[in-house]
């Protein structure tokens, strides 16, 4: 596939590093919106093997590291759950001039949850799909439930997430604590494709069967076996980006 490394500013008026992966054959018939897991980015090794699957069969992917992580600006401390939709709304926009505005989003983890709530506002999005997604965002809480007291008193705390430090704010939690997921993937109108494994021990599969049972059709689950959250697995990663591509094909122009 073809990259191009770019940037683009959110409403913050911060830089995002962004890559557009598209085809060889520089034909692309519809492109992809990724979203990262929680504190990830852009170059996770499941993000790479994903966009591949999807270019080699005609689809561009365009992916970025949400504000304060990876190589984009600005303070993870000062981000929220509304703000990476906001930037995925942007990042949309910035699509549309690059190459095609983004047919499907696709969000990993938490990334999941974002682009269902992205979806309504981002209109030329016909497919959503989330691999290991939370149905609501507030499941993040868990890996910090510890400092939840610090943060409520003192306004923020230093946690420890996927091995580092990050400093989480009380809007943070507030904001994560306001969102009404329920009824967004409710009325989410878009075609809706979930992956999960059976043992992800980081967000349950009963996530997945609350978003499943939630949503209005045209919907279809994939079980990912035995994979673990992050797909460390290069063939899980690259199964969710070839069935992406066969399923999603039905719902292009």
């Amino acid at each position: 596939m073809k990259t191009q490394k770019l940037e683009f500013e959110n409403s913050d008026g911060y830089k995002l590093s962004a890559r557009l992966d598209e085809p060889d054959s520089g034909s692309e018939r519809q492109s992809v919106l990724f979203a990262h897991c929680f504190t990830c980015g852009k170059n996770l090794k499941a993000a790479g093997n994903i966009s591949r699957a999807l270019t080699e069969r005609g689809i561009a992917v365009f992916r970025f590291d949400f504000t304060g992580l990876g190589e984009s600006e600005g303070d993870f401390a000062d981000s929220t759950f509304s703000s990476d939709v906001g930037d995925l709304i942007i990042a949309a926009k910035k699509m549309k001039e690059l190459t095609k505005p983004p047919s499907i989003l696709i969000g990993h983890s938490l990334g999941g949850t974002a682009v269902l709530q992205a979806a309504r506002q981002i209109e030329s999005a016909k497919a959503v799909v989330t691999i290991g997604a939370p149905c609501s965002p507030d499941h993040v809480i868990h890996h910090f439930k510890d400092k939840i007291e610090q943060i409520e008193k003192e306004g923020e705390a230093i946690v420890q997430l996927a091995g580092r430090p990050f400093k989480v704010k009380k809007k943070f939690i507030d904001d994560l604590k306001e969102q009404k997921m329920t009824e967004t993937i409710r009325s989410l109108d878009r075609a809706l494709m979930i992956f999960h494994s059976p043992v992800d021990t980081t967000v349950d599969i009963s996530n997945a069967a609350h978003i499943y049972k939630t949503a209005r059709h045209p919907k279809s689950f994939i079980s990912l076996d035995d994979a673990d959250h992050l797909l460390t697995s290069e063939k899980d990663s690259n199964y969710v980006g070839e069935v992406t591509a066969a399923w999603a094909s039905r719902y292009f122009c």
